[in-house]
């Protein structure tokens, strides 16, 4: 059974910073690209950043430069480090997994799914 679980998230004030993780068990990590995705209230998930196996990266352009994804296979985990967090970064960040070479960029190309964390950026 693949298990995804989340952790990380909080309340910080603008400007901050927080660093989001993932554990996952019951597959083989280093055969999955992983992926982070968010979604506020009232809006559609969105494509945050996303890992390939061989640790190419890819990001969302509103998360360029602010954002950086890395993986430890050797410890079936990938993070999320979130700086110069702004109001707007506010939602549930959902991490993904995708048996996959590439970095998908789209929800439906997922294959397992956490149950989220959420991110709350006060002003």
């Amino acid at each position: 059974q693949v298990q995804l679980v989340e952790s990380g998230g909080g309340l910080v004030q603008a400007g901050g910073s927080l660093s989001l993780s993932c554990a996952a068990s019951g597959l083989t990590f280093s055969w999955y690209a992983m992926g982070w995705f968010r979604q506020a209230p009232g809006k559609e998930r969105e494509f945050v950043a996303a890992i390939s196996r061989s640790h190419n990266t890819d990001y969302a352009d509103s998360m360029k430069g602010r954002f950086t994804i890395s993986r430890d296979n050797a410890k079936n985990t990938v993070h999320l480090q979130m700086n110069s967090l702004k109001p707007e970064d506010t939602a549930v960040y959902y991490c993904a997994a995708d048996h996959d070479v590439i970095t998908p960029t789209t929800a439906p190309e997922y294959d397992y799914w956490g149950q989220g964390t959420q991110v709350t950026v006060s002003s």
